[in-house]
C-alpha cells in the first residue's frame, strides 16, 4: 500500500477537525463531509462514498436541521447533551477513520478511534460542562445564546475542515487548550461555591 505522508496529513487535519465540530453538534459536520464528497470530491474511504449520496444528505439535512432547533428548547438541550456525548464519541471516530482510507484498516480505525473519539469527547465535555454552568447561573436564559454559539462553531469549523485544513487543524488543539482552561475554572468556581456554603 502506497502512502502519501503529506496527504494522510492533511486527510487527519480534516478529519479530527470534523470530529472536533462533532463535539458542538453532530449532524453540522456529518452533513458538510456529505456535502463535501458529493460537490467537492473530498477524498473518504471508498466505501464510505454513500455519504454522499441524495438519501444520506436529506437524511443528514433533516437531522442537522432537528438538533439545531431542539438545542433552543429549555431543558430539552440539557437532555441532549447526555446523548450527545456518546453520538459524538462515535461521529468522531466515523468521520476521523474515514477519511484515512489509504491507511491499513487497522491503523485507519484506530486512528479514528482514538483521535476522533477523544478529540469530539473532549469538546463535547466542554461544552456540556458551559451549558450546565450557564442553566446554573441563569435558570436556563442564556442556553439559546451558548446554543447558537455553539451552531456557529460547529458549522464554522467543519467548513474550514474542508476547505482549509491546516487552519482549522490549528483551531482544534487552541480550542482543546480552551476547553481544557475552561473546565478547570469551572471546577474552582464550584469548589468555591461549596466552600462558601459549608
Amino acid at each position: 500500500m502506497n502512502i502519501d505522508p503529506l496527504q494522510t496529513g492533511l486527510a487527519l487535519c480534516v478529519g479530527i477537525s470534523l470530529a472536533a465540530a462533532c463535539g458542538f453538534r453532530i449532524f453540522v459536520p456529518l452533513l458538510v463531509m456529505a456535502l463535501g464528497v458529493r460537490l467537492c470530491d473530498l477524498n473518504i474511504d471508498p466505501a464510505l462514498n454513500w455519504v454522499g449520496s441524495d438519501i444520506a444528505i436529506t437524511c443528514l439535512s433533516v437531522a442537522t436541521v432537528a438538533e439545531i432547533l431542539a438545542y433552543y428548547i429549555p431543558f430539552v438541550d440539557n437532555a441532549l447533551d447526555t446523548i450527545a456525548g456518546p453520538a459524538a464519541l462515535v461521529a468522531g471516530a466515523f468521520i476521523t477513520g474515514g477519511m484515512l482510507g489509504d491507511l491499513p484498516e487497522w491503523l485507519q480505525w484506530s486512528t479514528g478511534i482514538v483521535a476522533g473519539a477523544g478529540v469530539a469527547g473532549t469538546v463535547q465535555l466542554g461544552t456540556t460542562a458551559v451549558r450546565a454552568a450557564s442553566t446554573g447561573s441563569s435558570a436556563g436564559l442564556g442556553n439559546p445564546i451558548v446554543s447558537t454559539i455553539e451552531n456557529i462553531l460547529s458549522a464554522i469549523g467543519s467548513i474550514l475542515a474542508v476547505f482549509l485544513p491546516l487552519l482549522a487543524a490549528a483551531g482544534t488543539v487552541l480550542l482543546i487548550f480552551l476547553t481544557f482552561f475552561s473546565l478547570r475554572k469551572i471546577r474552582a468556581l464550584i469548589r468555591k461555591r461549596k466552600e462558601a456554603h459549608a
